[in-house]
């Protein structure tokens, strides 16, 4: 779908004028009825970012771009609950124990932002460190003392 947006791209951008309106396009390739808006967001002065949206409701660039904004914290909180807690890894069958699973992990990742926050880390630098300290601790002083036959 890149190259094909890539395509509309040069074939869709509207004039040297700024328009917050965007412009509704047709994607070669798509079904014949299928259109989407297309919005230029100005990043900064030498950059220009376009959006591509089939709701064609939206009718400014600015709503376009904050709807943008807050699908990418979405994508962001879903990577980071999948990477950090676990979350993928759950082999249960029931549905109970599956939402026990998520609600764990949810739980999980709102403390690590917690602590990321207040330290001014990313979360991956404060899990990296828990799990490095743990470590630390295990190997100096076991818990779960070896005994050797």
């Amino acid at each position: 779908m890149a190259s094909r947006l890539r395509a509309a791209e040069s074939t869709a951008k509207p004039r040297a004028r700024r328009s917050s309106h965007g412009k509704t396009i047709k994607i070669k390739g798509f079904p014949k009825h299928h259109r989407v808006t297309l919005f230029r967001v100005e990043v900064s002065t030498h950059r220009t970012d376009w959006v591509v949206t089939n709701d064609l409701t939206q009718d400014s660039s600015l709503a376009a771009h904050d709807a943008c904004g807050l699908r990418w914290k979405i994508e962001q909180f879903h990577r980071e609950l999948k990477q950090l807690t676990g979350l993928q890894r759950c082999q249960c069958r029931k549905a109970r124990i599956q939402r026990n699973h998520i609600a764990s992990a949810v739980l999980v990742w709102v403390r690590l932002a917690d602590i990321a926050r207040q330290t001014r880390r990313t979360l991956y630098q404060v899990k990296h460190e828990m799990l490095k300290d743990f470590l630390r601790r295990e190997l100096k002083n076991p818990s779960v003392p070896m005994r050797f036959a």
